[in-house]
């Protein structure tokens, strides 16, 4: 009575602690190992299930349907092997032979085996049709197999079919949060994100107001709860799932803030208790604030079986963009059986050029060529069914060629861009421009393509009239919401004007930012913004190329104003850098400056030793095993050095 008391109301972990108890003091008997595997079922310990059903079988091998709950746990643990053998003889048993067809489609689906899937699939939906063995009068098992059949036709790449399948599913089981969530899928994978977004509302709003007790929301209110644990009424109501779902379409829109809020909203479990896909997402959109962790997690993922597919193409990715290229090839080296597994030709290929750019730059570039080259003509092929589809006044046909023009424009985008790298390291930048105007073509509406165009015609220095015209359309844009703008583009299209002798542009525009700070910092207080300040360095940083120290030091030194705002690792960076440069050229006798600037200067570095305590001067990298000395790895020991250095150089005394 107290066990299925406890059963009754959930608490599962305390009716296993007690049912375990109770079978070392008397022994294995069916019912206390029946409701064991069963609790631990309901807990997601498929492997402790399968123990125990296993044990039922050998006492009770007449009772097929422990045979049934043996393989699923199997199944539900990722032992597909030892699944597919336990559900093999439950086929000739007419009773369980459409659920162990099923069962086994299921398991060479997860397998990747879709032929050997489709055809259980499509043999346990004509027993049911002919009436023959395992056939059955249930509209739910219909629908079970129909489901089977839109997971297949979504592996497919049938999106729109598979969602048929799963709405039809769900006319006739009611609704499900399990079948909403594949249709938020199959809407993702079409980028139709307005439409995933309200199957995944509902089943988040459903979750609410069904199960209070799963805590939606808490973590992210910063409310101290307790972990919900992995239970198969958590697993049922799909929130782990449409919460993961979100995060990846906010990550897609560029709303990082929003995709981290839908991590945190899901019901609270202890980091041990995350599912592989929870812990990969974590990973990858905190990567910026918390890179040693990132790598961490998605390094453990990596020797689970069976973990996210993308994990691996990420791992290798994020190793290329944090420059840890032996790495990346370590790594692609000693897991070759996933390389054909998990990448894509053109991601292998991609991943290759930027390894092998590090040693062989030209062999590299060649190879980029290559994969450029297939894309240009994949381009210029889906151009011209979209001009027929449209002069046929075919829409279906033109917004699927529309789609897949788009698709291989975002993998023709990177491969540019990193062959323009090879030649911007190299300071090449007639080479650069030259690269990126032969993709006019198809790139002319890119916006990142227009940024890059813009920033290498202002490396040049002789064309920023041509890098206004870039930067210009980018600004007028988001005029209205200019803080949207990178802070680059809008502190190169500012010296551009300055050099141009276009000031008054160029007054208006730091104003226009200037009241951009201000409403942000009304109706948002604790948001800092730097625009302005980055515009300011790099106009102080130009005049002081220039060798006007007095006018581009005192620039520098206001942009940072109020300190306890504007100081960080990144402004103190372009700071010190127009610092060094002045004490450089004081120290062989270039250059004096007025006592007043110099005072300026000291007064500046005192404030930036004060507030620059808790603000390190360099952010190390995430995997570097050697790590600088805290107290020299500071913005207040460099401004105190090169405040020593000032005295030592004008010869005053502190």
């Amino acid at each position: 009575a107290v066990v299925y008391g406890l059963i009754g109301g959930g608490r599962f972990g305390e009716a296993v602690s007690l049912l375990s108890r109770e079978l070392q003091k008397s022994g294995r008997s069916r019912g206390g190992l029946s409701l064991l595997g069963y609790c631990h079922y309901q807990l997601q310990d498929f492997v402790a299930a399968a123990e125990c059903y296993e044990q039922l079988v050998a006492l009770h091998p007449e009772l097929d349907a422990y045979r049934l709950y043996q393989a699923q746990a199997l199944y539900k643990a990722g032992l597909y092997g030892e699944a597919l053998r336990a559900a093999s003889p439950l086929l000739d048993l007419p009773t369980y032979q459409g659920r162990a067809l099923r069962l086994q489609a299921a398991i060479h689906y997860a397998q990747g085996d879709l032929p050997a899937a489709k055809s259980l699939v499509e043999e346990a939906l004509a027993a049911a049709a002919d009436g023959g063995p395992g056939a059955t009068e249930d509209p739910s098992e219909r629908a079970d197999a129909e489901i089977n059949l839109g997971c297949l036709l979504y592996r497919q790449g049938r999106y729109e079919e598979a969602s048929g399948k799963f709405a039809g599913a769900m006319q006739v089981l009611g609704y499900c949060p399990e079948l909403s969530y594949n249709m938020a899928l199959c809407c993702y994978a079409t980028k139709q994100y307005a439409p995933a977004l309200k199957h995944i509302s509902d089943i988040i709003e459903r979750g609410i107001n069904q199960h209070p007790e799963l805590s939606v929301g808490m973590t992210t209110e910063g409310i101290d709860v307790r972990s919900v644990g992995n239970t198969l009424l958590l697993h049922r109501t799909a929130l782990v799932e449409a919460f993961n779902l979100k995060a990846a379409i906010e990550y897609q829109l560029h709303n990082l803030k929003a995709a981290q809020e839908a991590l945190t909203d899901m019901p609270p479990r202890a980091e041990e208790e995350l599912d592989p896909v929870t812990l990969h997402n974590q990973a990858l959109m905190n990567m910026d604030s918390q890179p040693t962790e990132g790598f961490e997690k998605l390094q453990f993922l990596l020797l689970q079986n069976p973990c996210p597919p993308e994990t691996f193409g990420n791992l290798l990715l994020l190793y290329c963009k944090h420059q840890y290229y032996d790495l990346a090839a370590d790594v692609l080296a000693e897991n070759a059986h996933l390389t054909y597994k998990l990448l894509t030709p053109y991601l292998y290929n991609f991943l290759d050029a930027i390894i092998t750019c590090q040693t062989a730059p030209e062999e590299a570039f060649h190879k980029l060529d290559d994969s450029a080259g297939m894309l240009t003509e994949q381009l210029r092929k889906l151009t011209k069914q979209v001009q027929e589809a449209r002069q046929n006044w075919d829409d279906e046909a033109a917004k699927k060629a529309v789609n897949e023009y788009d698709e291989t424009l975002d993998r023709y985008v990177p491969i540019l861009m990193a062959q323009a790298k090879i030649y911007w390291d190299m300071k090449n930048y007639t080479m650069v421009e030259k690269i990126f105007r032969k993709s006019v073509e198809f790139c002319s509406e890119h916006e990142v393509w227009k940024i890059n165009v813009a920033h290498v015609l202002f490396m040049q220095e002789n064309k920023y009239k041509e890098a206004i015209s870039f930067y210009e359309p980018i600004v007028k844009k988001h005029y209205d919401n200019i803080l949207h703008v990178s802070a680059i583009v809008l502190a190169n299209l500012c010296v551009s004007y300055i050099l141009t002798s276009q000031n008054e542009d160029a007054e208006e525009l730091m104003r226009k930012i200037e009241k951009g700070e201000e409403q942000l910092s009304y109706d948002n207080p604790d948001k800092n913004s730097y625009h302005l300040c980055i515009v300011n360095l790099v106009i102080g940083t130009l005049y002081c190329v220039k060798g006007n120290y007095d006018f581009g030091i005192s620039r520098v030194i206001k942009s940072l104003e109020p300190y306890n705002k504007k100081l960080t690792t990144d402004t103190w960076y372009y700071a010190k850098r127009c610092f060094l440069s002045l004490l450089e050229n004081m120290s062989k006798h270039m250059l004096m400056l007025r006592d007043s600037v110099i005072k300026e200067c000291i007064q500046f570095l005192k404030q930036c030793e004060l507030y620059g305590r808790n603000i390190p001067a360099i952010i190390e990298q995430p995997l570097e095993e050697k790590r600088m000395h805290s107290g020299k790895n500071t913005v207040t020991y460099e401004a105190r050095l090169l405040r020593a250095l000032m005295y030592k150089i004008v010869g005053w005394t502190a």
